[in-house]
């Protein structure tokens, strides 16, 4: 059976492997790991056959891809709003880091081609979901980088999710028949949270990672005191594209909508 949760490292070449198309995490579908990059430092990505997303973490970068270059610069998730290459098969994609720099690289099966694009901060807004409700204890700001309705013809979503200080997200408690990687990061290194996985909770640290199979609930939540980001990743199922309509709340709690 497939892990669920993970707490990976990064190696002395500065890269984190969080899930691959075997292995522990199969079961996502998808290639996703974390980079370090030094100033100065280059990093190239293409792979025949894969679509490629880039995101940066934090840090400031160029990003060259065909024939466009585009300068990049995030003080950290906290602050500042997404900066992000995705591109179909056989495009590359460099970054140069220019002042040392965090990236997330998610990869995917897919021979489809589609248009490269560059996603800025302000494509990507902001917006609170569920304030007021539900006590107010389950405000969190979410953004959506690319899904199926941005780019039909990706196998991919990609967002990120900010919580408030000791609220929830995921929440209602929700399922899907896609399966989802959750990336976590905190404002401050002793930053915890708690990881939902179907019946399993795990302590969610600073870059862990959560490997959600299809059909799993998946709430989450951060201690009082600090502030969790969460880069939420998706792999459309053959047929089944994931849709932002496509919230499956848990029957057993969908009365507290009532409340």
């Amino acid at each position: 059976m497939s892990k669920v949760f993970g707490y990976p490292k990064f190696d002395e070449r500065g890269e984190m492997v969080l899930t691959t198309y075997d292995g522990d995490y199969a079961a996502m579908l998808m290639d996703v790991r974390v980079y370090q990059m030094k100033a100065g430092e280059t990093r190239s990505f293409c792979r025949p056959g894969e679509e490629i997303a880039v995101l940066l973490l934090s840090g400031k970068a160029a990003f060259t891809w065909e024939t466009q270059r585009a300068e990049a610069s995030r003080r950290n998730v906290f602050t500042e709003g997404p900066w992000c290459v995705h591109a179909s098969s056989g495009v590359e994609i460099a970054v140069t880091a220019e002042a040392g720099a965090e990236i997330l690289v998610q990869c995917t099966k897919n021979e489809k081609s589609f248009p490269s694009r560059l996603c800025r901060p302000e494509d990507a807004p902001w917006k609170y979901s569920c304030a007021g409700k539900f006590g107010g204890v389950a405000q969190r700001r979410v953004n959506t980088i690319f899904d199926h309705e941005i780019c039909p013809g990706s196998n991919m979503v990609l967002g990120e999710v900010l919580n408030d200080r000791g609220n929830w997200s995921g929440y209602l408690p929700h399922r899907h028949p896609q399966p989802e990687t959750y990336f976590f990061l905190f404002d401050r290194p002793e930053g915890f949270g708690a990881s939902f996985v179907g019946d399993e909770v795990f302590k969610s640290v600073d870059h862990s990672f959560s490997a959600i199979p299809g059909g799993a609930l998946h709430p989450q939540a951060v201690a009082p005191g600090f502030q969790m980001y969460t880069t939420w990743m998706i792999r459309h199922l053959e047929g089944n594209p994931w849709l932002q309509t496509d919230r499956c709340e848990d029957e057993r709690y969908t009365w507290l909508h009532e409340v």
